[in-house]
């Protein structure tokens, strides 16, 4: 994952190598529009020279013959050549690709030439002057060079100015990050952020404020309700089964009134395990189980299946198990406890009389089956009151805690159906 101080360095980076590298060929057109304008010069102000050289000099024919031919000699990239006057032109200036006579290697070379025209002693004669320009090969080797030099002179720059600027820019911003990654909403321990002269991070300190001071209140009043509700629910629940105990225990009831009280005892158990599931529902879900530790879940296991022996032999279920032993998870103790009990009663509650129940522990996963008939529906089954009837002993909370458990701690369970038996895994 790219960090945010990255992002823009790499822009930066992109640009300036798009940049100097167009910036070659610009370089190159510009240096060699202005080295062609130079050897123009030159070479009218050599041939100026020339004709003013000669101009001076009061020679006969043939000595003007005889120094012309020396100048030619002496004087190398020049030709002064008597012409007629019918061959006459107006001057012009152009570029040529030829053999260097002075190169031993013979390579072509360009030249940038003047042809001039002049009367000298009454005859006409025609002046070339021609000078060699730098190669372009050369040209451009000695920009490319010039120009990856300083864009990695800019590379470095870049980096160093970014990693030091940058530091001390989002300094605020890391000091923020630290504290709400160490927040712990259960404790109820507002944050204090630094104060910034920066505007985006005081605007977002200010927003992080508001709204942990919203969470906490929010956490507190669901704390407290969870706790009120747990202690206000449980005693008049408590009396009116006491209140059914006694009316059970009348000499004057009759067959029909003890069985409408019997039927209201078990509607209030079940409103009671409701009551307590939702409650605990509820704590999981506003992380009132904070606390962790080493779990010997294989004695978990073995525990809850000796603990419902009595269940399982009241409806002639066949118990099967592979435990590994000495099995251990990281977690609440009370919340593991729940997520096997409620696992395995939910087995035994669908299993029919005369039924299998097969239990499977391993370092890797847990494994809960039980023999049953055709598949359950699997939209919803993990959601609170799936798939449950008001005839059900079951809260229809206990997979819904199951997956409650699992979330919080990053395990993963699924449902599969597999040889006529129900399959609950548990992925650690």
């Amino acid at each position: 994952m790219t960090r945010l101080l990255n992002k823009p360095l790499r822009a930066f980076i992109l640009y300036s190598l798009v940049v100097l590298a167009t910036s070659i060929p610009a370089y190159y057109l510009i240096i060699d529009y202005i080295w062609r304008l130079q050897l123009d010069e030159h070479n009218q102000l050599v041939s100026k020279k020339t004709q003013n050289e000669l101009s001076t000099l009061s020679l006969n024919d043939t000595l003007l013959k005889q120094s012309i031919e020396l100048w030619d000699r002496i004087q190398p990239g020049t030709v002064l050549e008597p012409v007629s006057q019918a061959e006459m032109r107006p001057d012009s200036i152009y570029t040529v690709l030829r053999p260097n006579k002075y190169d031993p290697d013979g390579y072509i070379n360009r030249f940038r030439g003047l042809s001039t025209y002049f009367i000298l002693h009454g005859k006409p004669y025609r002046l070339i002057v021609e000078t060699n320009v730098e190669e372009s090969d050369e040209t451009i080797a000695a920009i490319t060079v010039v120009t990856v030099f300083f864009f990695l002179l800019l590379l470095g720059g870049f980096i160093i100015l970014n990693k030091r600027i940058s530091v001390r820019l989002w300094k605020p911003f890391y000091r923020t990050l630290e504290k709400v990654q160490h927040f712990n909403l259960s404790r109820q321990q507002n944050i204090q952020f630094e104060d910034t002269s920066i505007k985006e991070f005081k605007e977002l300190n200010d927003a992080l404020q508001h709204l942990i001071e919203a969470d906490m209140t929010a956490y507190r009043l669901q704390k407290e309700f969870t706790e009120n509700a747990s202690h206000e629910l449980q005693t008049p629940l408590a009396i009116i089964r006491s209140k059914l105990d006694l009316l059970l225990q009348s000499s004057t009831l009759t067959n029909e009134q003890s069985d409408i009280i019997e039927q209201a005892t078990r509607a209030l158990s079940r409103v009671s395990r409701i009551n307590r599931n939702l409650l605990l529902l509820a704590r999981i879900e506003n992380n009132q189980f904070a606390d962790r530790q080493q779990i010997d879940l294989s004695g978990i296991v073995n525990e809850n299946l000796l603990m419902l022996d009595e269940h399982l032999s009241n409806k002639g279920i066949e118990r099967e198990k592979d435990i590994d032993d000495a099995i251990q998870i990281t977690g609440n103790r009370t919340l593991v406890e729940t997520m096997v009990s409620n696992l395995l009663l939910n087995a035994i509650r669908h299993s029919p009389a005369g039924g299998k129940i097969k239990v499977q522990l391993s370092a890797r996963q847990l494994r809960i089956s039980n023999s049953g008939n055709g598949p359950l529906k699997e939209d919803g089954l993990f959601q609170r009151f799936s798939n449950i009837s008001h005839e059900s002993p079951g809260s229809g909370l206990g997979l819904a805690i199951v997956k409650q458990v699992c979330n919080r701690y990053g395990w993963e369970v699924s449902y599969s159906y597999s040889q006529d038996f129900h399959v609950f895994t548990i992925r650690f």
